[in-house]
């Protein structure tokens, strides 16, 4: 059972009989007290994405959670069950549609870089790589000479998500996209 002080970002911490992981950490150091630093963390709750802010002293205990990060590919979905795919030992794991319906945004069958979080051998989220490349299906025609800093249009995506895209950007081309601020990038390395 590590000290406060011994947390580091990233950490799964067991906090009011939930699971959370600590996203940042910030030190202070109170004037005329004695001792002790305050470390104040954000944490989000693993299964809902719930943030909470929570102040501790140096010396005070936390418990580390029972977490597990695999490696995963998106298989099928079955109706409101979406089926992932372990890398290494093909075992299956199924997440309920309401639970991951932010992050299916973002998830097409050749994704690279995506996690299932298992808490108590139950997977209960998805970790997301930092970016995505998806498919453009749907925008206005692009204008010859639309310069990479002018204005920008919307354009759908194969999965469903609207982004904002250069205007020189067409119909069929593969863009990254930067998953936590949902923004265009550039165009998708061609191989």
């Amino acid at each position: 059972m590590p000290k406060a002080s011994e947390i580091k970002k990233g950490t799964a911490v067991d906090f009011n009989d939930k699971v959370y992981i600590v996203r940042d950490i910030e030190r202070s150091v109170p004037q005329g007290r004695a001792g002790g630093s305050i470390y104040r963390m954000r944490m989000y709750e693993v299964v809902t994405g719930s943030k909470i802010d929570e102040s501790f002293k140096d010396s005070d205990m936390l418990n580390l959670a029972d977490l597990t990060r695999r490696a995963v590919t998106f298989s099928y979905s079955d109706g409101e069950e979406y089926v992932f795919m372990d890398s290494e030992d093909y075992s299956s794991y199924s997440l309920n549609k309401e639970s991951i319906e932010d992050q299916l945004l973002f998830i097409n069958e050749d994704i690279q870089g995506l996690l299932v979080v298992i808490v108590n051998d139950a997977p209960v989220a998805l970790d997301l790589p930092t970016t995505v490349e998806l498919e453009i299906v749907e925008t206005d025609p692009s204008l010859k000479g639309g310069s990479a800093t002018a204005r920008t249009k919307p354009a759908k995506l194969s999965t469903g998500l609207t982004v904002q895209v250069p205007e020189h950007i067409a119909t069929g081309e593969k863009i990254k996209i930067n998953v936590e601020e949902r923004k265009f990038m550039g165009r998708a390395d061609s191989k």
